[in-house]
C-alpha cells in the first residue's frame, strides 16, 4: 500500500513538529496543561472541594490537594460507576479500566473520560507509530496489518449504562471504523472473554493475514505466537509472516523476553519498540532504535509531579519537571483529564536524559524486596537476571522472587522461582552468576551479602514449562493486563505456587 504509506508519512511529519515543540519547551507545555486541567474541573465536586477556581500556582495546588492513592478516591469512583456525574471530571464517565497491576485479587476501576481516551490514549497510539516511522523511515508497516492482543469488557455491575474491563478492550471498542482496516483479528474475536477459546479463534484468524506488526504484553503474546505456530503446521513464524517488522510491547520489563522473541522470529530481524501505556494514562514512547529509554509525552492532558523514592514515607516534597535530576528514582504522581488528581500510580521511573526528557521504568512503589535492608528494586533484578542469562546461555520466560526469612535454623535469602525457556546447563553456576550480578547493580544487596552474614546466595528453583500459565489460569488471571508478580516482601505468591506444584507432584 505505497499510497497509504505516503499519506501516513505526511500526517506523521506534522505531528513530529508538535512533538519537537514540547521537547523544546517542556516546562511551558506542562504549566499550560496544569492550568487547563484545573480550569476544566473547577466546577466539579472535587474542584469545588479544593478550590480549583482560586489556585494560582503549582505550589498552591500542592498545598491544597493531598497525594492520592486508589483507596482514597475509590468512594468517588464508586459513585461514578453508579451513574453520578460531574464528580472528578466534568460530565459523565461511561468507561472504567479494570486494573490490578499484578495478579493480586484486588481490582481497581480507573475512570476513562472521553477526553482522556481521545487526547491521551488514542493520541499515544498514533504517536507510537509516528515516532517509530520517524526512527525507521524505510518502514513498510502499513503494507500489512497489526496483530493486537486485547482483553475484554463487560457491563458494569453497578450501572448497565457503564462498562468496565481491560483498557485494551475499551480502546478497541471505541476505535474509529477506519482503524479496523489495519488491525487483526476482528473485534468479535479480539474481545472474547474466555481466554483459551479466544486463543484458538485468534490463531485461526491471523495465520492467513499479512501481519507486519504485533502489539501486546510480551508474556501473553508469546503464548499466542506459539499456539498459532502449532495450529498452522508451520515450523517458523517467518514462514507465516515474512513481512513481520516490529513488536510494540509494554506492561512488563522486556529484557527477560527479548532473546525468546528473537529466537521465535528467526531468521527475521524484527525491531522492538516499547511504550508505557497504563490504565491511568499513556506516559512514554521509545523514540530511537538505538536507545531503550522512553520519551516522556508532555501534551496528553497530564500534569506530572515526581516524588523522590527516598521521600515516599513523608510524601513530600514532589518535584516539577524542571527540578528532576538524572539517575534518581521517582514515584510518578499525575493529574489527568480522566479526573485523577495528584494520583500516585505506583510506578517508579529514573530519568536518563533531561533534554529531551527520557526515562526508564525502574519498578513499583510496593514491588520490591527490602526484608533485610537490601532495597532490591525490580530494575536491579531484571538487570541481574539478564546478565545471568547471557553468561549461562539461559532464556527465562517467567519468574517471581520472595524472601526466605531468617529463623533459628537458617539465614535469610532470596528465593527465585524461574520458568526457563532454555535452562542453564549448571543451575548452581547460574545462581552464583545471578548473585554476583545483583551485587554489581545494588550496593545495599552487596553489603547484606558480606560473608553471608545477613543474606546467603539466592536459591533458584527451576519450574516446569507452563507452571505460571496454569497457576494464573487457576486464579482466573489469564490474558488481558494480568501479570505474573515479580518482587514482593512477603511469600504469598511463592508459597501458593510451590504448594500447588508440590501437591500435583510436578517436581
Amino acid at each position: 500500500m505505497p499510497f497509504l504509506n505516503s499519506i501516513f508519512s505526511w500526517l506523521m511529519k506534522k505531528r513530529m513538529h508538535q512533538i519537537e515543540l514540547f521537547i523544546q519547551y517542556p516546562e511551558e507545555v506542562q504549566q499550560e496543561w496544569f492550568f487547563r486541567l484545573l480550569d476544566a474541573a473547577k466546577n466539579t465536586e472535587w474542584g469545588k472541594k479544593y478550590g480549583y477556581a482560586f489556585i494560582t500556582s503549582e505550589a498552591e495546588y500542592k498545598m491544597r490537594v493531598p497525594i492520592q492513592e486508589y483507596d482514597q478516591i475509590k468512594p468517588y469512583i464508586d459513585r461514578l460507576r453508579k451513574g453520578e456525574d460531574n464528580i472528578l471530571w466534568p460530565g459523565e464517565v461511561r468507561w472504567f479500566a479494570k486494573s490490578s497491576g499484578t495478579s493480586g485479587s484486588k481490582s481497581k476501576y480507573i475512570p476513562v473520560s472521553q477526553e482522556s481516551m481521545n487526547d491521551c490514549h488514542f493520541k499515544g497510539g498514533k504517536d507510537m507509530l509516528t515516532l517509530y516511522c520517524n526512527a525507521f523511515p524505510q518502514t513498510h508497516l502499513f503494507d500489512g496489518k497489526t496483530l493486537s492482543l486485547a482483553g475484554s469488557s463487560r457491563e458494569d455491575e453497578y450501572n448497565t449504562y457503564a462498562r468496565n474491563g481491560d483498557l485494551s478492550a475499551i480502546l478497541l471498542e471505541n476505535l474509529p471504523t477506519w482503524a479496523e482496516f489495519f488491525r487483526a483479528p476482528e473485534p468479535s474475536i479480539a474481545l472474547m472473554s474466555e481466554w483459551e477459546a479466544k486463543m484458538d479463534k485468534i490463531a485461526h484468524a491471523i495465520m492467513h493475514e499479512n501481519i507486519t506488526c504485533i502489539s501486546g504484553v510480551p508474556s501473553w503474546m508469546m503464548v499466542l505466537l506459539h499456539h498459532t505456530l502449532k495450529l498452522s503446521g508451520k515450523k517458523r513464524l517467518a514462514d507465516l509472516w515474512p513481512d513481520m517488522e516490529v513488536f510494540i510491547h509494554g506492561g512488563v520489563k522486556f529484557d527477560p523476553y527479548e532473546e525468546q522473541f528473537k529466537s521465535t522470529f528467526k531468521p527475521l530481524d524484527i525491531n522492538f519498540w516499547e511504550v508505557y501505556n497504563a490504565s491511568e494514562g499513556f506516559f512514554g514512547i521509545q523514540d530511537s532504535l538505538t536507545r531503550d529509554d522512553l520519551l516522556l509525552m508532555l501534551d496528553y492532558g497530564i500534569y506530572y509531579e515526581f516524588l523522590p523514592v527516598k521521600n515516599l514515607a513523608e510524601r513530600t516534597p514532589t518535584l516539577a519537571l524542571s527540578d528532576v535530576k538524572e539517575g534518581e528514582d521517582y514515584a510518578l504522581i499525575i493529574s489527568t483529564s480522566g479526573g485523577l488528581w495528584r494520583y500516585m500510580i505506583g510506578d517508579t521511573i529514573r530519568f536518563t536524559s533531561l533534554n529531551p526528557h527520557r526515562f526508564i521504568i525502574t519498578g513499583r512503589v510496593k514491588n520490591y524486596i527490602n526484608t533485610f535492608g537490601e532495597e532490591l528494586m525490580m530494575d536491579n533484578a531484571e538487570k541481574a537476571l539478564l546478565i545471568a542469562c547471557e553468561r549461562t546461555s539461559a532464556v527465562v520466560s517467567e519468574y517471581t522472587v520472595a524472601p526466605i526469612y531468617m529463623d533459628t535454623n537458617c539465614k535469610g535469602a532470596h528465593e527465585w522461582l524461574i520458568e526457563f525457556e532454555q535452562k542453564p546447563s549448571n543451575m548452581s553456576y547460574f545462581a552464583e552468576v545471578l548473585d554476583n550480578a545483583l551485587k554489581s547493580v545494588n550496593s545495599d544487596y552487596e553489603a547484606k551479602r558480606y560473608k553471608d552474614m545477613n543474606l546467603t546466595i539466592p536459591q533458584v528453583i527451576s519450574l516446569p514449562k507452563g507452571t505460571f500459565y496454569e497457576w494464573m489460569k487457576k486464579r482466573g488471571k489469564l490474558g488481558g493486563q494480568n501479570k505474573v508478580p515479580r518482587l514482593y516482601n512477603d511469600r504469598r505468591f511463592v508459597d501458593d505456587i510451590l504448594s500447588t506444584i508440590n501437591k500435583e507432584h510436578v517436581f
